[in-house]
């Protein structure tokens, strides 16, 4: 067998992903996420109901700079889940494939995320 002189597949370090597909795994991890904080809200809930001791304890961990980088994660993700779904919704009604109409959409929802995460935490 004769060796040729083909390039490689593209590797994460030449290779740029597109707006559209950074979109679409942000959607899934964000998913993930927000399980993972709403099992930080379940402990929050049963921490509230065994008594003052133990919410005054989750209190201290979630008012932390720890505790709030972790709602401020989770409110990202809720947003962002929330404004990337409504894409899909409308997608579903068979409007917005044309790709300029896509990566219009996807640029408005990581605007909206913005928007909202901030609006939610002034407010």
């Amino acid at each position: 067998m004769t060796t040729r002189n083909r390039p490689l597949s593209p590797h994460l370090q030449i290779y740029r992903l597109p707006l559209l597909a950074l979109m679409s795994i942000t959607h899934r991890i964000t998913g993930v996420g927000l399980v993972i904080g709403l099992l930080g809200l379940a402990w929050w809930l049963c921490a509230a109901a065994s008594g003052p001791e133990g919410f005054a304890a989750a209190q201290g961990i979630i008012g932390g700079f720890f505790g709030k980088l972790f709602l401020f994660g989770f409110t990202v993700a809720l947003f962002f889940h929330l404004c990337h779904g409504i894409r899909h919704l409308i997608w579903d009604t068979g409007r917005g494939f044309e790709l300029d109409k896509a990566y219009l959409s996807a640029r408005i929802a990581l605007g909206a995320t913005a928007i909202l995460t901030v609006l939610a935490w002034i407010i």
